[in-house]
C-alpha cells in the first residue's frame, strides 16, 4: 500500500499545512468550494494512485500559478529523489548568476606573434567551459588559424582545462560504460564521450574510435578498444599511462556490428588531440598537445562563442544532457562564491541559494543534474520554485511540451489542456514537474514524485543500465503523472 497524507483545497504553498494534513480518506473531499472553483466529474486522485498499483511513494503537489495556493497534495513535504526534474532548479540557478545572454568561450591562444606562418612560441586551447562544443566547432576553429596564415609553431602545442574542476564522473555508482555520466572539465568535447563502432570481419571484428561530428570524425588515441572472447561482462574499463581511457568489450555482445557513445575520462586531452588532428587537416602542423595548468596570457588567434545560456538550456531542458547541467552549475556557483570546489560542494551551494529564494527548505542538492543518488526535493519546494518564476516566466518556457494521451494511448497533441514540463528519470526513479494551462486558461504549476527505494537498492551492478521490472515501473509512474495532471486541468480548471 502505497503510503499518502493528503490536503485539498486553498493551503498557502509556504505554509505548514501539508506537514498537518490528515491521514487520506475519502470523506476529506469536500463539496464545490463557494469561490467557484467547482468539480467537475474526474477520477478521485487517491483511486488513481491505487489503481497505478505502483510500488514504493508517490508524492505531488499542485497549485495556482498565480498565487501560489495549494489545491491538492499528497505527501507534499516528503522529500523525494528529483531525479532530471533538478534541472529545473539548475536552470534557474544558472539564469540568477549568469544571465540569458552568458556565452562560453573557446579560445586559441598565441603566445608570441605569427611570422611567416609559425607561432614564434606556443599555442594553447584554452577551454571556458563550453558544454556543447564539438569537433566541427574545433575545425572552424582550426579555419580561422588558417586563415591567418599560421601553419605551424615554434614552441609547444597545449592545452588549458581549468576553467572548471577536473571531475572524473557525475555519480560514481553509475556503469563505467554509460555515456550520461561523463567527466567534467574546462575544456568539453562531444560532451565528453568517444564514438565506438564496430563490424564483424573475417576474422574477429573491426572496431574504431573516434570523435565525430557532421563534417569530421577523426580517429582518436585517448580511447582504445579490444575484443575480448567471453561472455561477461560487457564491458571492463581502466585508465591507463599517459590518461589513456583502455576498453574491453565481451565478443558474444556485439553481433555483426553496431555502435555506441562511451564516456571520455580525460576530456581536456581529448579534445586537445581532436584539434591537433582537424589542425593537420588544414595544413597545420602542431606537435603533441600537453597540459598546462595556469591560464595563458598572450593573443587571441581564434574563437568559438557558444550561443546564448538560454539556446543551451532549453535544449538541456528537451535532451536532458547532464553534462550541461553540470558545466552551467558549476559556472553558476563560480560566478556565485568565487570558487567551485568539486561537484557535491557546487551542490551545495545550489542547495542553499534556493533555501535563501524560499526563505526555508529541506532541499539537498549533490549535483546539478539529478544523477546522483542522494538529492532530495519535496514537491512542495518544487511547486514554490516554479510558482515564484511563473507560468509565463523564461524558467517556462525553456521547458518543453508535454502531452496527455489519446484512448489508444498516444500524445494527444491536439488536447486544449497545454503542458510545459521537465521529466526525470532513474530506475524505479520517475519525476515530472512543470506548469499546467487548463481549457479555460488558467495555469496551474505542479510536482510530481515517485519513487521505489528497495527496488532501486536492489539492482545490481551488472543490471543496472536496464534492471528487470524497471521499464514497467517508469511506464506506470509516467501514466499515473499524466492521469494526475489530466485529473486537476478538470478539477480545476476555472
Amino acid at each position: 500500500m502505497v503510503s499518502r497524507r493528503w490536503v485539498l483545497g486553498g493551503l498557502l504553498a509556504s505554509g505548514a499545512g501539508i506537514a498537518n494534513a490528515a491521514p487520506f480518506d475519502r470523506a476529506l473531499i469536500p463539496p464545490p468550494r463557494p469561490n467557484g472553483f467547482a468539480k467537475r466529474a474526474a477520477p478521485d486522485a487517491g483511486d488513481l494512485i491505487n489503481a497505478a498499483n505502483l510500488s514504493g511513494d508517490t508524492a505531488f503537489v499542485v497549485a495556482d500559478a498565480r498565487t501560489g495556493a495549494v489545491l491538492e497534495a499528497v505527501n507534499g513535504t516528503q522529500k523525494m529523489p528529483p531525479a532530471s526534474t533538478a534541472k529545473a532548479i539548475t536552470t534557474a540557478y544558472a539564469l540568477n548568476y549568469l544571465g540569458p545572454e552568458y556565452v562560453f568561450r573557446t579560445q586559441l591562444v598565441a603566445t608570441g606573434p605569427v611570422v611567416n606562418g609559425r607561432v614564434q612560441g606556443d599555442l594553447i586551447l584554452v577551454g571556458g567551459g563550453d558544454p556543447i562544443l564539438d569537433t566541427d566547432q574545433l575545425g572552424q576553429m582550426a579555419a580561422q588559424l588558417r586563415a591567418r596564415g599560421v601553419r605551424g609553431v615554434d614552441g609547444a602545442f597545449r592545452y588549458f582545462a581549468g576553467a572548471l574542476p577536473q571531475i572524473h564522473d557525475i555519480d560514481p555508482d553509475q556503469p563505467d560504460h554509460v555515456g550520461y555520466n561523463p567527466s567534467i572539465s574546462g575544456l568539453n568535447l562531444n560532451f565528453n564521450r568517444v564514438h565506438f563502432e564496430w563490424k564483424r570481419a573475417s576474422q574477429g571484428y573491426t572496431v574504431t574510435m573516434d570523435a565525430r561530428a557532421r563534417n569530421y570524425a577523426p580517429r582518436v588515441n585517448t580511447a582504445r578498444m579490444r575484443v575480448v572472447n567471453r561472455q561477461a561482462p560487457v564491458y571492463t574499463y581502466t585508465q591507463a599511462n599517459g590518461g589513456v581511457d583502455d576498453w574491453t568489450v565481451a565478443s558474444a555482445a556485439l553481433g555483426n556490428g553496431g555502435a555506441r557513445w562511451l564516456p571520455v575520462r580525460h576530456p581536456g586531452g581529448y579534445a586537445a588531440e581532436v584539434f591537433q588532428a582537424v589542425a593537420a587537416a588544414q595544413g597545420i602542423a602542431l606537435p603533441s598537445p600537453r597540459e598546462t595548468r595556469n591560464r595563458p596570457a598572450g593573443t587571441v588567434v581564434a574563437e568559438n562563442i557558444s550561443p546564448s545560456l538560454t539556446t543551451i538550456l532549453r535544449a538541456m531542458m528537451k535532451y536532458s544532457t547532464n553534462l550541461t547541467a553540470e558545466v552551467v552549475g558549476l559556472t553558476a556557483t563560480g560566478r556565485r562564491s568565487g570558487s567551485i570546489g568539486g561537484l557535491s560542494a557546487s551542490g551545495g551551494q545550489m542547495t542553499d541559494w534556493l533555501g535563501d529564494r524560499l526563505g526555508q527548505s529541506n532541499a539537498r542538492f549533490v549535483d546539478h543534474s539529478g544523477l546522483g543518488e542522494d538529492s532530495r526535493i519535496s514537491p512542495q519546494d518544487m511547486t514554490r520554485v516554479l510558482s515564484g518564476y511563473g507560468a509565463n516566466s523564461v524558467l517556462a518556457g525553456l521547458m518543453k511540451d508535454v502531452y496527455l494521451k489519446t484512448a489508444d494511448g498516444k500524445p494527444d497533441k491536439t488536447n486544449p489542456v497545454k503542458i510545459r514540463a521537465k521529466t526525470g528519470t532513474l530506475n524505479f526513479v520517475s519525476g515530472l514537474t512543470g506548469y499546467v494551462k487548463t481549457r479555460s486558461g488558467r495555469d496551474l504549476v505542479f510536482a510530481t514524485f515517485m519513487a521505489d527505494q528497495r527496488a532501486r537498492a536492489a539492482i545490481t551492478e551488472e543490471t543496472r543500465e536496464r534492471p528487470q521490472g524497471g521499464r514497467t515501473w517508469t511506464r506506470k509512474a509516467r501514466n499515473l503523472q499524466l492521469d494526475l495532471i489530466n485529473r486537476w486541468a478538470t478539477v480545476y480548471n476555472s
